[in-house]
């Protein structure tokens, strides 16, 4: 590895994993990368999972020094994910199909509205105890299998799921979020290293940059709360789904 691409990985780490913790799409920036760089699709798709497992850690430790973090729901939401990433990530390929990435966009685009736009489950800085809605936990299943299978802009989705569905802020979303995706993203990890799908001195160079980035992201969202996440959230949103429409 050249410097050149040892300093393409570390900036790109650093922004990708930033927009993880605080919205998502942060892999649509690295797995193109990773590509541009000479890996194939499924060789880019797995080695991407080694700094989204290490991007995690971090986070969850960024949040648990903040004193933000709800560890047994955070592991009792992850667990759920597991089957679906499980079987996610055995069948695992690069999707190009076009119809499939307008679609997404189009959901995207629906995401950031419904966060947006929908009322807060945060009153005077203290958190609303609701509920959880009963769909949340095929919800997570189908998440877990998303993220398994492909990665790009799930955490979006489990943003709008934990949001709406688990009724807590935005803080509490990202907190939970960074805890699951790290839960299921080890056994994803596993199945693409066992198939020889991980290229580790990229993937470790490019976890570095995430790993900083995720803490600083961790950090933001607990000082300025939910109004910082929505402005990341709504332009991370909308670069991504514009990419993906060809604008």
């Amino acid at each position: 590895m050249n410097v050149f691409h040892l300093l393409l990985l570390l900036g790109a780490g650093i922004v990708a994993g930033f927009i993880n913790v605080n919205a998502g799409g942060g892999s649509s920036l690295t797995l193109p990368l990773l590509i541009f760089l000479g890996l194939d699709g499924a060789l880019a798709n797995g080695t991407n999972r080694v700094a989204i497992f290490i991007q995690n850690i971090f986070a969850v430790s960024s949040f648990r020094q903040q004193g933000v973090h709800e560890f047994k729901k955070s592991l009792r939401l992850g667990l759920l994910t597991l089957p679906g990433a499980v079987i996610g990530a055995l069948v695992a390929v690069r999707l190009n199909n076009l119809l499939f990435q307008k679609i997404l966009a189009v959901v995207l685009l629906l995401i950031v509205v419904s966060v947006l736009f929908s009322r807060s489950y945060q009153e005077k800085g203290k958190r609303v105890f609701q509920q959880p809605s009963p769909w949340l936990y095929p919800a997570l299943f189908a998440v877990g299998f998303y993220g398994g299978f492909l990665q790009i802009g799930v955490g979006f989705i489990f943003m709008a799921i934990l949001y709406h569905l688990l009724r807590v802020d935005l803080v509490r979303v990202n907190m939970h979020k960074v805890f699951i995706i790290l839960i299921y993203t080890l056994p994803a990890l596993i199945v693409f290293s066992l198939t020889g799908n991980v290229n580790w001195g990229y993937g470790l160079t490019l976890a570095a940059g995430n790993a900083l980035g995720a803490w600083w992201g961790a950090q933001l969202a607990v000082k300025k709360g939910e109004k910082v996440i929505k402005i990341i959230l709504a332009v991370a949103i909308i670069l991504m789904s514009s990419k993906l429409l060809g604008v």
